[in-house]
């Protein structure tokens, strides 16, 4: 029912929307770009994208992604026929995007987080896809959509990306076989591998070598963790990408490793934490603070700063 009443309100809107989440990732951003493809081919209508913060540069390769609007250039006063939500655990996930979610005439969620709350009128979330590509890309199966070179390139990005590069636990048979089908339109998984995970700058990859170099250990080496500030940052030339992209995979790919987690000063009063683990659900550890995700990968806002930070989150750890 839910795919049917996504098929009609794309028909009957003459303005879409479609949002990805703050600090975006592969996933979000291939799916938001997937169905800025799926929409334009499939029902030859025109759509809006737009990113609430800083587009990483490693994803600038994503077909039609440098169609997507800031946030600031939006007009945060028009009222849209559809907005969609491309990958949106919560609504906060949209951030200042949230204003137009709310007074849209129709919204939609599409997403795959378990901790997903169905928060818009109609929600399709799928917890067992590996990524909301995989979500999109059933979608296409069931509904006969037609699918683009571009748009499956959009769409393999979303699932490698967010698989680790098909290294983490998320990683099904179904994902496997769905990105192998992506490969029939044309994609080149060497080139998209090399683009997402074979093009960080040289400052990326020295402060992510500093960053494990100075990370900590507790019980037994079960955790390991680092701290991020501001200052190392600035060290290393930030440019505004998330240089701490992959680092808290880097420390959970240490043998003794049970849970891994980077904590990364946002100000002097709120820190962001990133929590990996081999098997320890950590999506409910980290709704402790608000966030949420998937039960081996998940991350919170904390209001405090990183020292103290660290210390709730080893509290709720043992405990």
């Amino acid at each position: 029912m839910s795919l049917e009443q996504l098929d009609i309100s794309i028909k009957e809107s003459k303005n879409i929307l479609l949002v990805s989440h703050i600090n975006p990732d592969g996933d979000t951003l291939g799916s938001m770009c997937g169905m800025y493809h799926l929409i334009k081919d499939n029902y030859k209508k025109k759509c809006e994208m737009v990113i609430v913060s800083k587009l990483p540069s490693v994803y600038e390769f994503i077909p039609e992604i440098n169609k997507a609007k800031s946030i600031e250039s939006i007009d945060l006063s028009r009222v849209y026929d559809l907005v969609i939500n491309l990958d949106v655990a919560s609504i906060d996930r949209c951030s200042d995007a949230k204003i137009l979610f709310e007074k849209s005439k129709k919204t939609f969620n599409i997403d795959h987080h378990e901790t997903n709350d169905a928060y818009a009128d109609v929600n399709i979330i799928y917890p067992k896809a590996s990524a909301t590509g995989e979500v999109l890309y059933e979608i296409c199966k069931k509904l006969n959509w037609k699918v683009s070179r571009d748009c499956a390139i959009c769409l393999y990005t979303a699932i490698l990306t967010d698989t680790g590069g098909f290294r983490f636990s998320n990683t099904s048979q179904k994902t496997m076989m769905y990105a192998g089908e992506l490969l029939s339109y044309g994609v080149e998984p060497s080139d998209i591998f090399q683009k997402c995970y074979e093009s960080q700058s040289k400052d990326m990859v020295l402060f992510q070598s500093y960053c494990v170099n100075k990370a900590k250990f507790e019980d037994d080496n079960k955790i390991a963790y680092t701290e991020v500030y501001k200052k190392d940052l600035e060290k290393f030339n930030y440019n505004g990408d998330d240089f701490t992209d992959g680092l808290t995979e880097k420390l959970r790919a240490i043998k003794t490793t049970e849970v891994a987690f980077v904590v990364k000063e946002l100000n002097s009063t709120t820190s962001k934490l990133s929590m990996r683990s081999r098997s320890k659900d950590i999506a409910k550890i980290c709704s402790v603070f608000g966030g949420g995700g998937h039960k081996l990968a998940a991350g919170a806002v904390i209001k405090a700063n990183v020292k103290n930070s660290v210390k709730m989150v080893l509290e709720e750890l043992r405990r």
